[in-house]
């Protein structure tokens, strides 16, 4: 048998084998220029970004949250202070799962849903490797449950941290206001630089209009870390600057005896320094604790609160609207003076009762057989409505409105907290633009005994009654009187911000009708005259709740608590030199001359016989 051979090409194999040599070579060449050029990028083009992550990876930025500032009143009493507690926090970045971490902790120290609601939505605006608080105000109880557990939880520590504290309570709560912790809306809007590792920010009152310059300046801390993420070096530090502390123009032991003369009743108290417009007394009844806010009220007693029939929550020195009464009638006396409607001297009898021209309607006095004949003096000091209905309709709506507006009714004071309200001063272009009507003549009488449409809050009383007793020189209510940082203290006062032009012998006839009203046998707040060495000016007031129909009797023994008459009173002192001015209302206290009259009486008082005893 014949075997066949097949002879090899050597050729083609050479040929075969160089090709793939050649084919290996210019892949590897490939991957070398590859190489190459990716050395080149990451040794030069993104130098300085792999630079800075591999940084990162290394160091991180802590926050240094700035210490908040003080609070004092105007004799340096602490109103808001920065006291020592544990928090308990956690690390995000170092706890490899979360929820079940919290869930452990929830039942461990029996943590509320809001609690851990709160801590997601602080944690979320910050970086994940920043200690974010659980828990504040920590009790002994709970600081040894997780103490005994501590190893277990990794990323979770017990840390010592200033919680706001206000040690007067409910005293000074509308005033000072609290910090409680950031909101989602607030994230949103607070300067995250600013706030980062901030976990409370002000919400009312002095906190929250002064925030800026209480927060203060935050620092930050470059620290090298290892691959557990712990500090082992601090190399860069820029420290933060705490927050400035403010001194209000506030008296705490005057607001004591403004806030417990009112007890027993809702009302508002406000008390202003004559020539500056600086706050002695700014007191609204009931207050409420403002500490449990800044650790986190829970649910049932901010429910407590809310529903409350008495409205803790509700500042009435600075959003209670009130109806006057007859505290409006010195300002509309001296418009009757000076717009010559009227003289001091000039009579006007008093029946019980007064009626428009050709009108059957009959307005009433406040008594039922009528004053008799009365000029101004006897119309302010008797608070006679028949002399001022009359009054009213001769001087006209249009000049009353542009008179009484230049006291500030109806407009803001310009205090320096949020939230005031206005007040209504009516007018003819106002009721056509609220309700579509046309101004009647009966609605200039009662707004001229402060009545009606009219209503004013008790820090515009107190700021007109002010500008009364010094003259025309319209002051601007103010809380803060020195602003105190680290490197200066800066005076807050605020400078007069118009006069009023009036005659001299206007105001002086006025002021002595309002001296007549605590000092005269006749006068509506006689009892709080008695014993004292200087004059009061005051006017007392009553602001119906309800109207009474026209030949009705009002017998506030028949009637419910709440449809009672708020009582009103203003006053300065002393009169011929005035240092204070105060406006009280008193929700359904039925006569200012026996109910609102002596609490001014007794914030007048203390306050004049502090000054003497600075002399």
């Amino acid at each position: 048998m014949q075997r066949l051979y097949t002879l090899k090409d050597n050729s083609v194999e050479n040929q075969f084998f160089i090709h793939r040599i050649i084919a290996a070579f210019c892949i590897v060449v490939v991957l070398t220029i590859g190489l190459s050029i990716r050395l080149v990028y990451l040794q030069i083009v993104g130098h300085e970004h792999y630079a800075t992550l591999a940084k990162e990876n290394s160091v991180k930025i802590q926050p240094l949250v700035p210490t908040r500032g003080m609070i004092y009143d105007r004799n340096g009493k602490i109103l808001a202070e920065n006291t020592q507690s544990f928090s308990l926090e956690l690390i995000p970045e170092q706890i490899s799962d979360l929820d079940d971490t919290l869930a452990r902790l929830q039942t461990l120290l029996n943590i509320p849903n809001e609690k851990i609601e709160q801590f997601h939505k602080q944690r979320k605006r910050q970086k994940r490797f920043i200690s974010t608080p659980l828990l504040l105000s920590m009790t002994d109880e709970e600081i040894a449950k997780f103490a005994v557990v501590r190893p277990y939880f990794t990323g979770v520590d017990i840390q010592s941290r200033l919680v706001r504290h206000y040690p007067y309570s409910d005293l000074a709560a509308h005033v000072v206001g609290y910090v409680s912790r950031i909101n989602e809306a607030e994230m949103k809007t607070l300067p995250m630089s600013e706030y980062r590792g901030s976990s409370h920010v002000g919400k009312l009152g002095i906190e929250s209009f002064y925030e800026t310059q209480l927060h203060g300046k935050t620092g930050y801390a470059e620290m090298e870390t290892n691959v557990q993420s712990r500090a082992i070096n601090t190399f860069n530090t820029v420290p933060a600057i705490s927050g400035a502390n403010l001194y209000l123009t506030l008296d705490i032991d005057l607001q004591k005896t403004a806030y417990d003369a009112l007890e027993g009743y809702n009302g508002a108290v406000v008390a202003l320094d004559v020539k500056t417009g600086g706050v002695l007394v700014f007191s609204s009844r009931p207050g409420f604790d403002p500490n449990p806010f800044v650790v986190g009220i829970d649910y049932d007693s901010y429910q407590s609160l809310q529903s409350s029939e008495n409205q803790p929550l509700y500042n009435r020195a600075l959003r209670g609207l009130y109806p006057p009464g007859s505290t409006l009638k010195p300002f509309v006396g001296l418009a009757g003076l000076e717009y010559n409607a009227v003289t001091f001297e000039q009579k006007t009898y008093c029946p019980g009762f007064y009626q428009l021209p050709n009108v059957p309607h009959k307005y009433r006095d406040w008594k039922h057989g009528g004053h008799g004949w009365v000029n101004m003096n006897d119309a302010i000091t008797e608070s006679c409505d028949v002399y001022f209905y009359s009054l009213a309709s001769t001087i006209g709506i249009d000049n009353l409105h542009g008179f009484l507006q230049q006291f500030g009714f109806g407009e803001k004071s310009g205090i320096d907290l949020i939230g005031e309200k206005a007040g209504l001063l009516p007018s003819r272009e106002w009721k056509q633009q609220q309700k579509k009507q046309n101004w009647y003549p009966g609605e200039t009488l009662i707004t001229g005994i402060g009545q009606g449409y009219l209503q004013v809050t008790p820090v515009q009383l107190a700021r007109a009654t002010a500008t009364l007793a010094n003259g025309g020189n319209v002051v601007t209510p103010f809380l803060v009187g020195k602003i105190v940082t680290q490197d200066e203290t800066l005076s807050n006062e605020k400078a007069v911000s118009n006069t009023i032009t009036l005659k001299k012998i206007n105001v002086q006839n006025i002021t002595n009708a309002m001296i007549d009203v605590v000092h005269d046998a006749h006068g509506t707040a006689k009892n709080i005259g008695k014993k004292i060495t200087y004059q009061i000016a005051g006017k007392t007031g009553t602001a119906q709740v309800f109207n009474i129909k026209q030949d009705a009797r009002y017998n506030e023994n028949a009637i419910d608590f709440k449809l009672r008459d708020h009582a009103l009173f203003i006053a300065f002192a002393p009169a011929d030199d005035p240092k204070i001015a105060v406006a009280v209302v008193v929700e359904n206290g039925g006569h200012g001359g026996s109910v609102a009259a002596p609490i001014a009486g007794k914030v007048i008082a203390q306050y004049l016989e502090g000054l003497e005893q600075h002399e």
